[in-house]
This record gives structure tokens, C-alpha cells and sequence, in this order.
């Protein structure tokens, strides 16, 4: 089944519970449950420098994405590569528009104090990460 961006925008607005999987240096793959929302035809979530999915993407930016709902089914997944907005990479203005972008998108409302908000993502350290599909299926 080919699913088209549009399903993926409309699945991922109601199921936000995903895998990402990476490759660590050594060749191996490393799983972490992320919390995602829609982006500009992929699928955004928010990390810190410090965990391994960052490292990870850093030095490689294939990955994989299983999105699902609570029982498993439905789900979609998201073979890509990953876009990393961070301040070394990122103007500040663009990234504070990005990691709310990624909060609004994965929680469905509007934070309630986005001063707030943006003071714990710059203590944080947090990156948003976009991962762009090149293949994308499913049971939709």
C-alpha cells in the first residue's frame, strides 16, 4: 500500500508513539521511544545533545520510524534519513520556531506559557529532529 503525505499528516495527528531506530558506531542498531508530530511531510520530535539517537544522527542520518497506535495497529513506517535543527546548526529564531512547531504538532494544542517553554529547550539543550521519508508504508 502506497501511503501518500496526506495520510501520513492525518495518521499522525491522532498517533504520536514511535520507535526510531539508528546505527551506532559500531554497526549496531539502537532503538528509542520518541513522542511525533507532523513537519513538512515527515515526522518531528525533540531530544537533548547528550542521547544516543542524537550522537547517532550526527554521525548518521539514515534511520527508521515506526509509528503506531497504542495496540500496534495501525502503524506506519518511515524509512528516511534525518534533518537535525540545532543552535550549531540552526539560527536561534528558526529554532525556537521549530521546537514549537514539534510541541504543537506531537501534543495537538498550543503550550500554555511558550516563554517557558522556550527558556527549558535552550537549558535543555534540545534539538528538533525531522525524519524525511523515502519510503513509507503501512496498514492505513
Amino acid at each position: 500500500m502506497t501511503i501518500q503525505e496526506r495520510d501520513l499528516e492525518s495518521f499522525l495527528a491522532d498517533h504520536h508513539d514511535a520507535v526510531l531506530s539508528t546505527t551506532r558506531s559500531n554497526g549496531a542498531t539502537q532503538l528509542s521511544v520518541v513522542t511525533v508530530g507532523f513537519h513538512q511531510g515527515g515526522a518531528i520530535f525533540t531530544t537533548t545533545k547528550h542521547r544516543a539517537k542524537f550522537i547517532n544522527l550526527s554521525r548518521n542520518q539514515d534511520c527508521s520510524l515506526l509509528i503506531s497506535s497504542s495496540e500496534w495497529r495501525p502503524y506506519v513506517v518511515l524509512e528516511g534519513n534525518a534533518t537535525i535543527f540545532s543552535d550549531d546548526t540552526t539560527d536561534p529564531n528558526t529554532l525556537k520556531e521549530i521546537l514549537r512547531a514539534a510541541y504543537k504538532s506531537a501534543a495537538g494544542k498550543e503550550h500554555p506559557d511558550w516563554n517557558d517553554y522556550d527558556e527549558a529547550m535552550k537549558r535543555d539543550s534540545r534539538v528538533a529532529i525531522v525524519v524525511n521519508a523515502k519510503n513509507i508504508y503501512g496498514t492505513l
